[in-house]
């Protein structure tokens, strides 16, 4: 109900602007990697997300407004830049409060206004059906099937953690590709997520993590509220970091129908993320671009076609199938790869530190600290990095020494357009470890 609201108010105001054609999802509900595929297959200017992302949701939780360009990507800084100039100078808006929508009837319906020309129009999609024929496209589904109701069988188990996800994960991998229905759990999206944030990591989504270190399962991935991010985990609950994901995708591309079509032009990384995609792009051959945290900086190097896959630390990995991050293409890329290999999870990830070399990356969430105090922390530990006798020291840990490679105050000028940019954060030092035996 409250994310018919929303989409109500949405089209509401849009009445009194230039828009003639509003495009919404069945009910109000679109995934985020949903949206950007809809923008790019009907030619949109744009498109509005209203989403909590991975937060608390609902009335009393949190709430975000992401506007997406025509390319189906997030805002690059330019136009971020001018939506915060014009909300400075903005006085008053306009509202069309007697609009009717039914948000729950598929098809197009119109509306006479007093400010329009031609009728104000409102198209209900099927946003999962959109969505089903891109991945046809791009996945052997057939493949895929095999693994899934197969003789050997793998026995998946997906969380939806009562997200919109919940929708395309029933459609796709129980009524689609045949996984037997009580392999998908918590699909039916929740205005407060059943009062947990739809976080897929190992501190929220421990339902998840429970159920597959009871063993029963092969492959087990929980989803975001609105479907970019994702976290993938193999039998007994072994973990597949972000960044390992990624790279270990990247090495086998060739196993899905779409690269081997399209090819593969080069790869990129957040900074934050670690350098095992780095790794992978050297043995490769291929160019690696690093940019700064936030996916709206991927979005020029795939539209120049310098870029085909793209990952973050924090769970989120796409390519140039679209312009977003995006969680069940994701799993659906490691799916294929297990059908294709014809392995589990941790020996695929095993076998690919074997092969390339393995990067250990930690990332700690702080919440609820005093601002004033976290400011103080960072200001210190930048600090203290920012020395130049820092780069010298080395650690002593157990039968290992860890030398300080090098550290670095990261800055971005993309390749494409020339931008740059610089301290996002507090701290932007970078500090890379390397290990040696004693």
């Amino acid at each position: 109900r409250f994310t018919q609201h929303l989409e109500t108010l949405k089209a509401e105001i849009n009445t009194y602007t230039k828009i003639g054609r509003l495009v919404i999802g069945h009910n109000g509900l679109l995934s985020t990697p949903a949206v950007s595929c809809i923008i790019r297959k009907i030619k949109a200017i744009g498109g509005i997300i209203l989403t909590a992302s991975h937060n608390p949701g609902g009335p009393g939780g949190d709430f975000g407004i992401k506007f997406n360009v025509a390319n189906g990507g997030p805002s690059p800084d330019t136009v971020m830049e001018r939506i915060h100039q014009v909300s400075r100078t903005l006085e008053e808006y306009a509202i069309c409060p007697d609009l009717r929508i039914d948000l729950s009837r598929l098809g197009r319906q119109e509306f006479d206004l007093e400010n329009k020309f031609k009728p104000f129009r409102v198209e209900i999609v099927d946003s999962v059906e959109v969505y089903l024929q891109m991945l046809r496209n791009i996945f052997d589904f057939s493949a895929i099937k095999s693994l899934l109701t197969g003789p050997d069988q793998l026995k998946i188990h997906i969380d939806a953690m009562h997200g919109v996800t919940g929708l395309y994960v029933r459609r796709i991998l129980c009524d689609e590709l045949g996984a037997p229905a009580n392999s998908a759990v918590n699909c039916v999206p929740l205005e407060d997520f059943g009062g947990r944030p739809p976080e897929p990591n190992l501190t929220y989504a421990t339902s998840l993590v429970d159920a597959m270190k009871g063993g029963d399962f092969g492959f087990g991935a929980a989803f975001d509220a609105d479907g970019d991010r994702y976290m993938i985990l193999g039998e007994n609950g072994f973990f597949v970091s972000p960044s390992d994901s990624v790279a270990i995708m990247a090495a086998n591309l060739s196993t899905i129908p779409y690269f081997r079509q399209q090819g593969v032009r080069g790869f990129a990384r957040s900074m934050a993320t670690s350098t095992a995609l780095d790794r992978v792009a050297k043995a490769m051959k291929l160019a690696l671009y690093e940019t700064p945290t936030g996916w709206r900086y991927f979005g020029n190097l795939m539209d120049s076609g310098r870029c085909s896959l793209c990952g973050e630390e924090s769970f989120g990995t796409g390519s140039d199938h679209i312009r977003e991050k995006d969680g069940l293409w994701s799993v659906l890329v490691w799916l294929s790869i297990m059908a294709a290999r014809k392995q589990g999870v941790e020996q695929i990830v095993r076998e690919h530190w074997a092969k390339f070399g393995r990067n250990y990356f930690c990332r700690f969430d702080y919440e609820g600290l005093d601002p004033r105090a976290a400011f103080y922390l960072m200001r210190d530990l930048e600090a203290v990095i920012s020395d130049k006798a820092f780069t010298s020291q080395k650690f002593a840990v157990g039968d290992h020494i860890y030398s300080v490679e090098r550290t670095d105050n990261f800055e971005y000028i993309d390749p494409v357009d020339g931008t740059v940019a610089r301290n996002q954060v507090s701290l932007v030092q970078k500090c890379t470890i390397k290990e040696y035996e004693l």
